[in-house]
């Protein structure tokens, strides 16, 4: 009888190894893709798969656990979630941010996700689109988290995309990698998480295009001296959600405007210790638009100056997402009154469009203070969209 027992469980654990395959060369990659919004049953019998049931992933995208035991599946566009607030200076609760930003996006795909005004549907552009799940982050050592996000970040980002230099199948256009390394690499979207991360994702970055141009959205400058932002108690307590921008600087991450591409920051509208802060702006070599400006220059006047300040080069976009007003978007930490409408940052994201767009990240969205109405998470779904319209490479000739 044990041994009829013991038999039938080998033939089990054999059957299952048979179909469920661990190895890369055995693993069909046909499952990563856009999931429709429907599936067959068994018997053939196709049904609608509701947007509120399953496992909840940006978008409905097939969950991939790429930094562990599917680490050999290719992929072209990766959101990865940094669950980190302990560099914050007001509210937290953006380590919450991940799961609350993906709750927030299941109607993306409900009616198919095609993006009207920019004309394309991301999901079905040809390229791989997966959410791996979140980065492991100790909520305990802020100097140990940060380096788990920065080796995150970057195991994903060193691996080959999945489709040559993004989408340039659908195209045809021939293009060389805008690397520095020349290897064709996937992109991530990062889901934060206060804006701390920051700096050890431009330290990824950095690892495959050298000092990058930033468009950074958000109400606060970030390039504060340690010394003035927090007054810099320990070495650790020095790089917070503040001074991110200033340790890039020094570090040499970002590019300072020494060549034809720079730094940009937009709707900042923050109170100051005084004019100095913009002295210390200026030497990381930022350009600013406040966000009163939209009153006269318009969305196309700012659309304009950020394309005038970071070139054709390769640009990593950061989305602080209390760039938008709190009576939009409330679930932030450091809600700042005069900012932008979510059309209004919607609409200059879709400007955005044939820009180099590397990486990019959403942070300090603290799902805690949010409304039922989910406002603060639906504003990456544009910048995905600029991402699936632009081939990843320089144009040959």
């Amino acid at each position: 009888m044990k041994f009829s027992i013991l038999l039938s469980f080998c033939l089990f654990v054999t059957t299952f190894a048979h179909d469920h395959p661990e190895h890369s060369d055995q693993v069909p990659l046909d499952y990563v893709r856009f999931p429709l919004p429907i599936y067959r049953t068994s018997n053939g019998e196709v049904t609608a798969d509701a947007i509120f049931s399953g496992i909840t992933t940006f978008a409905k995208l097939p969950w991939v656990q790429c930094l562990t035991r599917e680490r050999h599946i290719p992929f072209d566009i990766a959101f990865i979630g940094a669950p980190f607030d302990t560099g914050t200076s007001y509210r937290p609760g953006a380590r919450f941010g991940p799961a609350g930003i993906r709750a927030g996006s299941r109607r993306l795909t409900l009616y198919g996700g095609y993006n009207v005004p920019l004309d394309v549907n991301p999901f079905n552009s040809g390229l791989r689109i997966v959410d791996c799940g979140d980065i492991p982050v100790t909520p305990y050592d802020n100097k140990y988290a940060i380096q788990q996000i920065e080796d995150g970040h970057k195991s994903l980002l060193q691996r080959e995309a999945y489709s040559p230099l993004g989408n340039d199948s659908i195209t045809g256009q021939k293009l060389t990698p805008i690397s520095t390394d020349g290897k064709n690499h996937p992109r991530i979207i990062t889901l934060g998480g206060d804006h701390t991360i920051v700096l050890p994702l431009l330290r990824s970055i950095y690892s495959a295009y050298g000092p990058i141009s930033v468009i950074h959205f958000d109400s606060h400058l970030d390039t504060w001296k340690p010394s003035v932002f927090g007054g810099a108690p320990s070495e650790q307590a020095a790089i917070n959600h503040g001074t991110y921008f200033y340790w890039a600087s020094q570090e040499g991450l970002i590019n300072n405007g020494t060549s034809i591409a720079s730094l940009f920051h937009g709707a900042i509208r923050t109170t100051l210790s005084g004019p100095e802060d913009y002295t210390n702006d200026d030497e990381a070599g930022f350009k600013r638009i406040e966000a009163r400006e939209i009153d006269t220059i318009g969305t196309d006047g700012i659309i304009k100056k950020i394309r005038e300040t970071v070139g054709a080069g390769p640009v990593y976009l950061s989305i602080d997402i209390d760039s938008i007003d709190p009576a939009f978007a409330p679930a932030t930490g450091t809600p700042e009154t005069g900012g932008w409408s979510t059309r209004e940052l919607r609409t200059i994201l879709r400007g955005l469009d044939g820009l180099q767009i590397v990486s990019a990240d959403i942070v300090e969205v603290a799902p805690a203070y949010d409304t039922n109405a989910e406002l603060t998470t639906m504003v990456l779904f544009e910048v995905l969209s600029v991402m699936a319209k632009t081939p990843l490479g320089k144009v040959v000739g």
